[in-house]
């Protein structure tokens, strides 16, 4: 039997099948959180006036992005974006909480019945979203709530003036954290956020059991590094998005964030400000490569870092943990910007690199071979134009684009204006290549023949241009949308959901698209992925009213901006 929504209504999700191993359970005995959860009240939303669609129509586009010419001053004009409070401010689609109405296209209507299908309950509350509602599939855990998955969930119903299922949300997942977590014999540390949790339901005894994945049953045993990132940045933008900071002063939120705080900030041997992980811990939950510093992590912890720094109080242990912050912001954003930088400039410095340089005048800090260079990056690299590579570490330059990375890069403000302008112009430039027919390449190039073999360990899902190999992810295009906003270029956005439209409705929301330009469906894809129907709602509401973008944009810390040279790529 379906579980049943607080109106009678199934909410779609089905029932769930018996798991093999359940490490934690939450029985409907947890009466300290449901107390938080039902003193949930109402929020007042005050209603805006729409966004006026006229003034991104102005800039509708022709056939080719590079019909346009960088305006130097675009970027500032969204600069106030990122500081706007706009307390549930909802949008002006034609959907069930919204009262104006002009004609929407058909996929938002279809989209936003799809995301409230997908929403679980827990004690007759939402508590989330699952990953995906393709019973055509084998369920695996793709009937479980993933923090991750959840993000563009959450911003669509805040942008839409429905706040508490998002602190449903919260203050669930901080319920999970404070459990015990193992693998095997080894004993987790405490600030690890589960992966994904879900609800179990017994229609005979009459109860509600929780299940939380914490990296023990998932691909590779590997636990989620960004989790708990992507949990600060939510609550920074319920925070920004209702005004209701009550929920972050709260004692058990600030002891949730101290504890993440504490995992990534401890000390050891590493002498990087960079955080060092392994392959697997984060969107790209498979063996790919990307183990050392990637550019994904790197990039969230920078800008959970900064969420902190909105959120935490400044009283006993939270000044101190502000201390520690601050200074590791200004070494990772020194780092970042410099060593993971890559230009045309910077390009031909590597490929003219010495080695087996020693001591602190060494230009080779890492000793990367210039034979390492791979031969696709220099026809990749534009004149004009850069981005951060997907990893640096000893003897090892990891040049794969990886849009996460780079558009969080943009949203966190660890991309310099500079920086960010150029890798918007690398984006224009390699439009066929990351963007195609269906945005948005989740890493570009490809790893095939027996580049594969090694790397991936002849992972049968990451073929070359499939799954996280080069595949095509939808979920992107909420990143992109957020990031073209926040650089002054709407039209690249618009031009990538006109992709979209033509082609995800129709293709019942796909998980992901093969091939070097998005034209197949993934051939293991999942349809009805939630990720990427609200990913697809959060970037048209963007659209529509740009201040939504205050909610997960972070403005530049002048302080932290270090002396660099200017590079090729950002000269006008």
């Amino acid at each position: 039997m379906a579980p049943t929504a607080p109106d009678g209504s199934q909410t779609g999700n089905g029932t769930v099948k018996h798991l093999e191993s359940v490490t934690s359970l939450l029985e409907t005995e947890d009466p300290d959180l449901f107390k938080l959860l039902d003193k949930s009240r109402p929020l007042k939303i005050e209603r805006k006036r729409s966004f006026d669609e006229r003034s991104f129509s102005e800039m509708s586009l022709t056939n080719s992005p590079r019909h346009y010419s960088r305006n130097e001053n675009s970027s500032r004009a969204y600069e106030h974006l990122d500081g706007i409070y706009s307390p549930g401010r909802r949008s002006g689609f034609s959907t069930p909480r919204s009262n104006i109405f002009f004609e929407p296209h058909p996929c938002v209507n279809e989209a936003w019945e799809a995301l409230r299908r997908s929403l679980v309950y827990f004690h007759k509350l939402p508590v989330g979203t699952i990953a995906a509602l393709d019973h055509s599939a084998e369920e695996l855990n793709y009937d479980q709530v993933f923090v991750r998955d959840f993000v563009p969930s959450a911003l669509a119903f805040l942008m839409n003036g429905e706040p508490e299922i998002v602190k449903n949300f919260i203050l669930k997942t901080l319920r999970l954290q404070s459990w015990e977590k193992r693998v095997d014999q080894f004993k987790l540390g405490e600030g690890v956020m589960p992966a994904s949790f879900k609800v179990l339901h017994d229609p005979e005894r009459g109860t509600e059991t929780l299940i939380a994945d914490f990296g023990e049953s998932a691909i590779g045993r590997v636990a989620p590094v960004d989790s708990g990132f992507w949990w600060i940045i939510l609550l920074r933008a319920y925070t920004k998005s209702t005004g209701d900071t009550s929920l972050a002063e709260m004692p058990a939120i600030q002891r949730g964030m101290h504890l993440i705080l504490t995992l990534c900030l401890s000390e050891g041997f590493d002498t990087f400000p960079t955080l060092l992980c392994a392959d697997g811990c984060c969107m790209i939950d498979r063996r790919m490569g990307v183990y050392g510093y990637p550019i994904e992590i790197q990039a969230l912890f920078f800008m959970a870092l900064r969420c902190s720094l909105s959120l935490l109080k400044s009283d006993g242990e939270g000044k101190e943990f502000i201390d520690r912050i601050v200074k590791r912001l200004h070494a990772l954003s020194y780092h970042m910007r410099n060593y993971f930088w890559l230009d045309i400039k910077q390009l031909n410095d590597i490929y003219r690199y010495k080695t087996e340089e020693y001591s602190h005048t060494a230009v080779n800090k890492f000793n990367v071979m210039p034979d390492s260079l791979p031969d696709w990056v220099f026809d990749f690299m534009p004149t004009r134009g850069g981005y951060f590579i997907g990893n640096v570490s000893p003897a090892r330059m990891d040049f794969r684009w990886f849009c996460l990375g780079n558009c969080v890069a943009i949203l966190s403000s660890l991309a310099t204006p500079e920086q960010a302008s150029a890798i918007m112009d690398l984006i224009e430039s390699r439009w066929q290549e990351l963007v195609g027919e269906m945005p948005l390449k989740i890493c570009y190039p490809a790893m095939e023949s027996h580049e594969w073999r090694i790397v991936t360990g002849c992972d049968p899902k990451n073929t070359g241009w499939s799954y996280h190999n080069g595949g095509t992810w939808p979920v992107l295009l909420w990143l992109l949308t957020a990031a073209c906003i926040k650089t002054g270029r709407p039209q690249i956005a618009r031009r990538a959901i006109e992709l979209a439209e033509s082609r995800l409705l129709k293709d019942h929301w796909p998980e992901y698209y093969d091939g070097k330009l998005g034209r197949y469906v993934g051939k293991q894809a999942r349809k009805f992925q939630t990720w990427s129907i609200a990913g697809y709602l959060v970037a048209k509401m963007m659209l529509e009213d740009p201040s939504h973008l205050g909610m997960i944009s972070l403005e530049e810390d002048k302080q932290m901006k270090p002396i660099m040279k200017r590079s090729a790529s950002w000269v006008a």
